[in-house]
């Protein structure tokens, strides 16, 4: 059975959701979804566990050997973006609950939740799947579905975020499939270890440069790297915040393992950094971006948006230590898409709680919300603590790992950029938290509006998702060693 766990790890949600359909029950709808994405964590987790212990997993779809079938391929790096994403949809789908059921009319419930399991069909179909032409189907799977979940937000801008980002992201779509196209017309394959064989080997080395090119631009605009992020901020503010909550920790993150996948184990190293100089793109889109858009953070009175200009920020340091290119840097970068997965829906999820009493996240107008809403405030805290980098938390054990691996590479003005970037998140975490905490209630403030603390139902998996960030945070070993055999792998190429 447990070979064939591969298979179920993307049969187990495509299954549950006509299921949903069918059901039509708001209720029943959501225990089918719940049921369907636990045991895709689960069996995410036997996954990592198997590939830590005996090394890569190759699973033939259909009994057809690679390179003429299509393959299944995990290694430590897709193993732990598998257990990433089944792990958060489970938790923030256990939240939507009663989030969603606020947010959106009980007639269109079975419809989100189809939705939603689509996605996260999608989304694991990309991290799996060892075929290049796959990995363009199950994005389309995942994007479609997440216009459609974003479009369910009660502010009629959701429309508008989701047509842009509708727009944006065809078009890093179209460029992920015009490169796919270009590098089968250059080696006659698809499979992504035989290509990564035959493109040295190729005589159409002008065909595999376009390839490389539109690729690169593609999985830039899917990751929301700065400039190409454009479709993000609106996206994260006006969509469902336990949309926000799941896309936040999983959507640009398994876009990122992409950018990893084609031109660490694709292209290869020396390819793309050696013979390419890919880092002279990626290295200043990375700083400019957790600069200017920490910078632009400062300056939000929405919660929802400060947090989406964090994000792009936040990407910009996983792609610096990408750049790098060095086991260090790679270690880092990969530490840093799973710590900061988990930091970033605490956040979204604290805001949630926020938003579902409150009403609104305008921040001048959350005086003093700690005596009201403690748990909620404390979770904010915790999770904010973890977003700057504050020691015992996961966030620390990112950025400390990814200054290491820039000063192991003389690259001081970079450490140094992380820092002041890391200040600049001191400021717009601390100005929300200042103002939860020490700022007096006005008339018009939560304290005189007879507000209690946010459901239980919405807290417990909110804590449990900051209790998993904390013990990973103090126990940063676990999560560096994955991640160091992660970087290991890809720096070998797929074998």
């Amino acid at each position: 059975m447990i070979d064939q766990f591969p298979a179920l790890q993307i049969m187990v949600t495509l299954v549950a959701a006509p299921i949903c359909v069918m059901i039509r029950n708001p209720r029943w709808s959501w225990v089918c979804a719940m049921a369907a994405n636990t045991i895709a964590f689960l069996v995410s987790l036997v996954l990592l566990e198997k590939v830590l212990a005996d090394g890569v997993i190759r699973y033939a779809v259909g009994g057809w050997a690679a390179p003429s079938g299509i393959e299944y391929y995990i290694d430590a790096m897709n193993a732990a973006v598998l257990v990433l994403v089944s792990g958060i949809s489970a938790v923030v789908l256990l939240y939507a609950y009663r989030s969603v059921a606020k947010s959106v009319p009980a007639e269109k419930h079975y419809l989100f939740y189809t939705a939603w399991l689509m996605c996260v069909t999608g989304l694991l179909g990309i991290v799996i799947t060892g075929d290049a032409f796959n990995v363009f189907v199950f994005l389309e799977i995942s994007s479609l579905s997440m216009y459609t979940l974003i479009s369910f937000g009660q502010d009629r801008r959701a429309l508008t975020a989701s047509f842009r980002y509708l727009v944006l992201g065809s078009v890093g779509a179209s460029f992920i499939l015009l490169g796919i196209g270009f590098l089968y017309a250059a080696t006659g394959t698809l499979n992504m270890s035989d290509l990564a064989v035959r493109i040295p080997e190729s005589e159409s080395q002008r065909a595999v440069l376009v390839a490389f090119s539109f690729l690169t631009m593609g999985v830039l605009i899917k990751s929301a790297v700065f400039p190409l992020h454009a479709w993000l901020p609106n996206a994260y503010t006006f969509a469902p915040i336990a949309v926000t909550a799941f896309l936040a920790g999983t959507a640009t993150k398994v876009s990122l393992y992409v950018l990893l996948r084609f031109f660490f184990s694709v292209f290869g190293k020396d390819y793309s950094f050696g013979q390419h100089l890919l880092n002279g793109v990626l290295l200043p889109a990375a700083v400019a971006g957790f600069v200017l858009m920490s910078l632009v953070s400062i300056f939000q009175n929405d919660l929802r948006r400060m947090l989406a200009y964090s994000s792009v920020a936040q990407v910009g340091y996983i792609v610096a230590g990408f750049s790098l290119a060095t086991q260090s840097g790679l270690t880092a970068g990969i530490v840093h898409v799973v710590n900061h997965g988990m930091v970033k829906a605490c956040l979204f999820m604290a805001v949630g709680c926020i938003l579902y009493r409150v009403g609104h996240v305008h921040t001048p107008s959350l005086d003093n919300l700690l005596k009201r809403m403690p748990f909620t405030c404390v979770a904010f805290i915790i999770s904010g603590m973890g977003l700057i980098g504050v020691p015992l938390t996961v966030g620390f054990v990112s950025k400390f790992t990814l200054i290491e691996a820039s000063l192991e590479k003389g690259w001081w003005a970079i450490a140094a950029l992380v820092l002041l970037s890391s200040l600049m998140a001191i400021i717009y975490v601390g100005r929300v938290i200042e103002i939860m905490v020490f700022r007096r209630s006005r008339e018009t403030g939560p304290e005189s509006s007879g507000m209690c603390e946010a459901p239980l139902s919405m807290l417990v998996p909110l804590y449990v998702l900051i209790g998993v960030s904390l013990y990973f945070g103090i126990n940063g070993s676990a999560t560096l060693e994955v991640a160091g055999q992660a970087a290991t792998y890809l720096l070998g190429g797929m074998r």
